[in-house]
């Protein structure tokens, strides 16, 4: 018990006479000392005393999938400034192979009294995956905001970059270069964002009357292994043009031309998506599709905070432009 008065006290820069005094709910202390204490009671890990469970800390859990994709981190970085301005404190969550699972970070947020969690490009993108622990954060009515296409049945409040426009952005770009043997490399064939921009992508190029050939969608990880992976099945097909579901897998779709002794942009055009760091940077610059996460990051804290505060959220998407960004990863067909 010392040690955790120490700690805390330490931490929010006050007398351990004055952490005691919240603990045991006494009078005394400003009502900004006595969330300070509590907040930083649910951050050194401490069980909150009984009487004072029932009760929400300013925490914010933000939950992604990974941190070697640049965007996320990015997002983090937004969303955590966003919180900050509302008086949160983010706790981040990130999901590793083998390591902690989306549904155990779930429970551990809400052991931890948190106000709310933010997901970004979580299972809730992936139709065959379980949503139950989504479920449970409905059944304690907890504030929830879903970033990125989501699956139907999950009564949240979602901001998304239309993946639709997106879509169209990059294969208008392409055909516009005279490319007409376009494919496309997308996430796994259940996850929800890839499904619309596949859909997008052959309702376009069917209204452009540019026939897409079997095999030319190819579907895997999002990852630099799983963009070389796909982009050297299309390559076999003598695609020219190929647009990718992110900037990763557009590195990848890049290292497999160039395996193939082929250029980009050459011989194969390559976009890719996000516009996250550094895609300005590599060999060539990469054309890709910007998603506006400062945007799209702000409005989910907002409809976050609202929740928090009791107000009526929409549960219906809100649907962000996207930007087509052209650099030097694309060029005309020869």
């Amino acid at each position: 018990m010392t040690r955790r008065l120490a700690e805390v006290a330490q931490k929010v820069g006050v007398s351990e006479a004055t952490v005691s005094r919240v603990l045991n709910g006494k009078p005394g202390v400003s009502e900004a000392t006595r969330a300070a204490v509590l907040t930083a009671l649910d951050v050194l890990g401490y069980e909150r005393p009984t009487q004072l469970r029932g009760e929400r800390a300013r925490l914010v859990g933000l939950v992604l999938p990974e941190l070697q994709n640049p965007i996320f981190p990015a997002f983090a970085d937004v969303v955590g400034n966003a919180l900050a301005q509302q008086g949160f404190t983010p706790v981040l969550c990130t999901r590793t192979a083998g390591g902690v699972s989306e549904a155990e970070y779930v429970e551990l947020l809400l052991q931890q009294h948190v106000s709310g969690v933010v997901f970004a490009g979580g299972l809730f993108a992936q139709a065959d995956a379980s949503h139950e622990h989504y479920l449970r954060l409905t059944n304690r009515k907890l504030p929830a905001v879903l970033v990125n296409a989501a699956v139907d049945d999950l009564a949240f409040p979602k901001v998304a970059c239309d993946d639709a426009v997106a879509a169209e952005q990059a294969l208008g770009h392409l055909l516009s270069l005279g490319h007409t043997r376009v494919g496309m490399v997308l996430g796994p064939p259940d996850h929800v964002p890839s499904r619309r921009k596949e859909a997008a992508f052959m309702a376009h190029a069917a209204r452009a009357g540019v026939e897409i050939i079997d095999g030319a969608i190819q579907h895997t990880m999002f990852s630099l292994e799983g963009g070389h992976a796909a982009t050297s099945k299309l390559l076999n097909q003598d695609i020219t043009g190929i647009v990718c579901a992110s900037d990763p897998q557009a590195l990848g779709a890049i290292r497999a031309v160039r395996r193939k002794g082929l250029t980009v942009p050459g011989d194969v055009s390559v976009v890719g998506y996000d516009d996250s760091a550094f895609m300005n940077c590599i060999d060539p610059p990469l054309t890709t599709v910007r998603q506006p996460i400062e945007a799209m990051g702000r409005a989910a804290v907002e409809l976050l905070v609202n929740q928090i505060e009791g107000a009526a959220v929409s549960t219906e998407e809100l649907l962000f432009e996207p930007e087509l960004v052209v650099r030097g990863s694309t060029a005309p067909a020869r």
